[in-house]
This record gives C-alpha cells, structure tokens and sequence, in this order.
C-alpha cells in the first residue's frame, strides 16, 4: 500500500502509486538552457607566454629544501624571529591558562566562609 500526506486531513491517507510518487503540486523540473560554464577561461586575457594569471613560479622546492635542512633548528622555529614570537606567546599563554584554570578550580573547591 502507498501514503500519501493529506492537505485536508494533515495525516497520511492511503493512496494510489502513481499519486504517492507524485504529489500534487509538485512538477518535474527541466531546464532549456545549459548551464553555464564556470572557469573555463582565464579571467585576464594578457599576452604573456603562459595565458593565465595564476601561473607564477613554484616555489615549493625551494621551501622544502629550506624546511628539510638538518641544522638542529625545529621545524617550526625555521623562520627565525617571527616563528620564535608566535611560539614563546602561544607557550605563555598556555601556561598562564593552566595556571588560571587551577586557581579557578582550588577557589571553587573550597566553601565560602559566612
């Protein structure tokens, strides 16, 4: 057996295949036009010999000689003053949330004093 959902009732009524599969209302959509294509041509025309904008150098060999050199220096400390900022901010504030999260934890185990 089929359900459909009554407009009437507001409850599932039984019904026929072909309206349970077709309800009214509903349509099926066709389109006429083709949709259109996206990025199939570089969005500058220039007369450089490589035709798109985006083509630039690689600059991923280098950066991973760069990054696989074996001078004792981390990973993430390769880039010298930046990377030692960024990583010396992010440790305090770690540990001046552990610490602040320890505090609040100690202050709310203990009971208030009237």
């Amino acid at each position: 057996m089929y359900y459909k959902f009554s407009g009437f009732t507001q409850k599932l009524t039984g019904a026929w295949a072909s309206e349970a599969y077709s309800p009214q209302g509903l349509r099926p959509v066709v389109s006429t036009e083709a949709p259109p294509i996206i990025f199939a041509t570089p969005t500058k025309l220039t007369s450089s010999p490589t035709g798109y904008d985006y083509a630039r150098k690689n600059k991923v060999p280098e950066l991973q000689k760069f990054f696989q050199k074996s001078d004792g220096v981390p990973v993430h400390l390769k880039r010298g003053l930046p990377d030692q900022m960024l990583y010396r901010t992010t440790m305090a504030l770690t540990v001046g949330g552990t610490i602040y999260c320890l505090i609040a934890l100690y202050m709310a185990s203990q009971p208030k004093n009237k």
